[in-house]
């Protein structure tokens, strides 16, 4: 049993201060992206487990329903090595957890790693993303490459329906979740609030359940893609870090809306795999770009393995300039 309790958080402020040197590590929560995003944009690492495998009993609001199938927490790091430690610390069963599954904690040697395919896609053909993100997930394949891991270009079927269905889900679980606890405090919580109207549409009970119905067949679908390649490599989001307000930008000629940036997120905290996010490049005003490690549901030591790799290669974290 793992007695605890988590409230509710973003990632942001968790991750900013373990990339200023302020923190060691902490736990964050990723409904949406919310332990992903914040690590790409600080240049440090995050991972996102498979529901389940770090209980998040005793978390506040109480987790279930179908936002029991998006929401998560798990560890942010300066390094992937931390990543791991906090993960074997945190992993286990607990039965207050409705999602828990007794899966032990079993690290893999680098002569299996080396078996696993690995497959990467530079963007999802709907939202378009910067030349250096592009390039960040290209450097990410090539060091794998260069480790001996068999690298190709592939993009799975099925994501833009899963996007769609987690808008849904999300906008109406996590509503039901949270919106007693911001009743009267909006004001302070701009992002959750456009989020959350954004992603709730007015849909029947049986709507609802047709969608968790499709949640199941887009996982399979996108499940039996992973067995010729148990790994993937893409974007975090469109764009690096962001001015404090701004909710547009223009990318490749077109217009990237806000919700839209974190697309690339959200698609697997509806179907459930592990997520690594390991920092890679730089734009050209030197914010950190990170790249997102995807794996099969219960997989993480897979998945921390070849980030860890990525990171030997790319050179990991950098501390913040001075001054």
């Amino acid at each position: 049993m793992h007695p605890r309790r988590v409230e509710w958080r973003r990632g942001g402020g968790e991750a900013a201060a373990i990339a200023a040197g302020c923190s060691a590590a902490g736990l964050g929560t990723d409904g949406a992206g919310s332990i992903r995003v914040p690590a790409h944009f600080s240049g440090i690492c995050g991972l996102k487990p498979t529901p389940g495998r770090l209980p998040i009993s005793g978390h506040y609001p109480p987790v279930g329903g179908p936002f029991a199938l998006l929401g998560v927490i798990g560890p942010l790091a300066r390094a992937v090595a931390d990543l791991k430690l906090l993960f074997e610390v945190l992993a286990g069963p607990d039965w207050g957890d409705a999602c828990s599954a007794p899966v032990p904690v079993q690290w893999r040697d680098e002569k299996e790693l080396r078996g696993y395919r690995v497959a990467y896609f530079e963007d999802d053909a709907r939202t378009p993303v910067t030349p250096e993100t592009r390039a960040a997930v290209r450097a990410a394949a090539e060091a794998l490459k260069r480790a001996g891991y068999e690298v190709a270009p592939f993009r799975p079927e099925g994501l833009e329906r899963a996007r769609q269905i987690s808008m849904l889900l999300f906008g109406w679980g996590g509503a039901a979740a949270l919106r007693p606890l911001m009743k009267g405090r909006e004001a302070t919580l701009p992002i959750l609030k456009e989020y959350l109207a954004g992603g709730e549409p007015r849909v029947t009970a049986e709507e609802l359940l047709n969608a968790w119905f499709e949640r199941d067949a887009v996982r399979a679908q996108v499940l039996a893609q992973m067995e010729k390649y148990p790994v993937l490599l893409c974007p975090v989001a469109a764009l690096p870090a962001f001015r404090h307000g701004e909710r547009a930008w223009s990318i490749e000629g077109e217009t990237l809306r806000y919700l839209d940036a974190f697309s690339y997120c959200q698609w697997f905290n509806l179907l459930g795999n592990p997520a690594v996010v390991v920092p890679v490049g730089r734009s050209p005003e030197g914010l950190p770009i990170g790249v997102q490690v995807v794996g099969r549901p219960y997989e993480e030591e897979v998945i921390l393995a070849v980030a860890a790799c990525i990171e030997e290669e790319s050179g990991g974290w950098q501390p913040p300039p001075l001054g």
